[in-house]
C-alpha cells in the first residue's frame, strides 16, 4: 500500500471507532477492546486508543465513557495523566457511574452492550462482548484418532 492508501485506511478505522463511541449512552462505559471489536477491528484496543488520542474537540466524542479493561468484570480509568483522569472521573460521576478509589468500574453494572434490553430501573447489565466458546463437539482431537 502507498502512504496515502495507508493514511486513508487508518482514517476509515478511526471513523468506525468514533461512530461506535458516539453510541455509548450516558451512565455506561465500554473498554477500548470492546470499541475496537464493535468497529470490526478485533484485537484493536490500541487503535481505539489512538483514535481517541488524535480526536479533536469538534468530534464531540463522549471520550470519558471509554476505559481500560482491568479484568473480566472490571474496567479502569486508563488515562495516566492525573489531570485527565480527574476530569474523566468527574464526568463519569456526573453520569452516575460509580468509580472506586483506584479508578475501577464494575462492568457488570455499568458496561455497555449494544442492543441489550434495559433491566429494572433503566439499567442494562453488560460487560465486554465475548466470542462464544467452542462446543465440545468441535474439539480438535478425537479419542478415536490416536
Amino acid at each position: 500500500m502507498a502512504a496515502s492508501e495507508d493514511s486513508e485506511h487508518l482514517q476509515q478505522l478511526f471513523r468506525a471507532i468514533k461512530a461506535v463511541i458516539r453510541k455509548i449512552p450516558r451512565g455506561r462505559v465500554a473498554t477500548y477492546g470492546q470499541i475496537a471489536e464493535l468497529a470490526g477491528i478485533p484485537g484493536g484496543a490500541r487503535i481505539a486508543a489512538a483514535a481517541l488520542k488524535t480526536s479533536k474537540p469538534t468530534d464531540q466524542l463522549p471520550w470519558q465513557r471509554v476505559i481500560g479493561k482491568a479484568g473480566k468484570l472490571r474496567g479502569r480509568i486508563a488515562i495516566h495523566d492525573p489531570v485527565g483522569a480527574a476530569i474523566q472521573r468527574e464526568l463519569l460521576t456526573t453520569e452516575r457511574v460509580e468509580i472506586g478509589d483506584t479508578g475501577l468500574v464494575a462492568l457488570d453494572r455499568y458496561g455497555w452492550l449494544p442492543g441489550a434490553a434495559p433491566a429494572r430501573g433503566g439499567r442494562a447489565r453488560g460487560a465486554s462482548p465475548r466470542r462464544q466458546p467452542r462446543s465440545a463437539s468441535k474439539s480438535r482431537a478425537s479419542s478415536s484418532r490416536r
